[in-house]
C-alpha cells in the first residue's frame, strides 16, 4: 500500500521542528511556582533543552526567583529567562503574567506548566480541618489551575507544540488520611484536564497531568517527622523519596514534540509507591 501524503500542516510542523540537541529551542514556556521545589527543577530542565522561561513566583520567593533566573541566563548568551510575579488564584495576575511573557518574548506562548501548590502541614482530619485551610488549598491548587488552564487554553499558539502540563499528585491514587483537602483540590484538577484536551479538540494543544509521589521538596518535608519520612520510604519499593529531577524527564519530554501522542492524560510517577 503506498504511504499517505502528509498533510500541509504536518509538513509545516516537521519542517520548523527544532534540532533533537534542543528540542525546545525558540518556544516560550511558564512554569508558576518556579521559585523552588520541584516547579524550579522543571524550569531548569526546560531551559536546557532549549525553552525561553518565565519562572513565576509567589510574593514570599522574589529572592529564590531571581537567583534561578540569573543562574540560567548565565549559560546562554543573550535572556532566556525571567521571573514573575503573580498570585494564580487571582485572575487578573494570571492575565498579567501571560500578558508579561509574551510582551518579553515577543511572540505566543508554547508550554505551559502549573507547578504552583499548597498543602496543609498540619495534615488535619475532615473533621478537623478549619474551612479557612480548605479554602487556602483549593485557590491555589485548583482555582489556580483552573485559571492558568483557562488562560493557556485561549493564548497558548495552535497548529502543533502547544503544551498545557498540570503538576498534580500520587496522593489522589492511595488517599492517606491527613491528605482530605490536598487529594480532593488534586482531583478536581486530574478530572478538568482530561476535559480540556477534548475541548483543545483541533487546536494542536495537548494537556496533561503529571503526578508525583513523594518528592523531597521543602513542601514535602513540612509537618512530618523523621519517623514519618522513614515510612513513606520505607513504602516505595525503590527504597527512597523522589527527587524534582525524577519528575523533569516526564514533564520534558510531554514539552517536546516527542510528547504529543501523549494527551487527555494523568501520568503518575512515584517509584511503584502507588500502583
Amino acid at each position: 500500500m503506498a504511504a499517505q501524503t502528509p498533510t500541509r500542516e504536518a509538513e509545516h510542523y516537521s519542517s520548523s521542528s527544532p534540532s533533537p540537541s534542543l528540542p525546545l529551542n525558540g518556544r516560550v514556556a511558564i512554569v508558576t511556582g518556579g521559585s523552588r521545589g520541584i516547579g524550579r527543577a522543571i524550569a531548569a530542565h526546560l531551559h536546557s533543552l532549549g525553552a525561553k522561561v518565565v519562572v513565576n513566583y509567589a510574593s514570599s520567593n522574589s529572592a529564590q526567583a531571581d537567583q534561578l533566573v540569573s543562574e540560567l541566563n548565565q549559560t546562554t548568551p543573550k535572556s532566556q529567562a525571567i521571573a514573575v510575579r503573580a498570585d494564580i488564584s487571582d485572575p487578573d495576575q494570571v492575565k498579567q503574567l501571560f500578558d508579561k511573557a509574551e510582551q518579553e518574548f515577543g511572540t505566543q506562548l508554547h508550554i505551559v506548566v502549573n507547578s504552583a501548590g499548597a498543602l496543609d502541614p498540619k495534615y488535619p482530619s475532615v473533621a478537623n480541618t478549619a474551612v479557612e485551610d480548605w479554602d487556602n488549598t483549593f485557590n491555589v491548587n485548583t482555582k489556580g489551575a483552573f485559571l492558568v488552564s483557562r488562560e493557556a487554553a485561549n493564548r497558548v499558539t495552535r497548529g502543533g507544540g502547544g503544551r498545557i502540563i498540570m503538576i498534580t499528585s500520587s496522593v489522589v491514587g492511595r488517599l492517606p488520611p491527613g491528605y482530605a483537602a490536598y487529594a480532593a483540590s488534586k482531583t478536581a484538577v486530574e478530572t478538568m484536564v482530561k476535559i480540556l484536551a477534548k475541548e483543545l479538540k483541533g487546536t494542536g494543544i495537548t494537556a496533561n497531568c503529571v503526578a508525583p509521589g513523594p518528592v523531597a521538596t521543602e513542601m514535602f518535608f513540612a509537618g512530618k517527622s523523621e519517623e514519618m519520612v522513614k515510612g513513606i520510604e520505607d513504602a516505595c519499593p525503590l527504597g527512597r523519596l523522589g527527587e524534582p529531577k525524577d519528575v523533569c524527564g516526564i514533564v520534558g519530554f510531554l514539552a517536546a514534540d516527542a510528547g504529543e501522542w501523549v494527551n487527555g492524560q494523568v501520568i503518575r510517577i512515584n517509584g511503584g509507591f502507588v500502583i
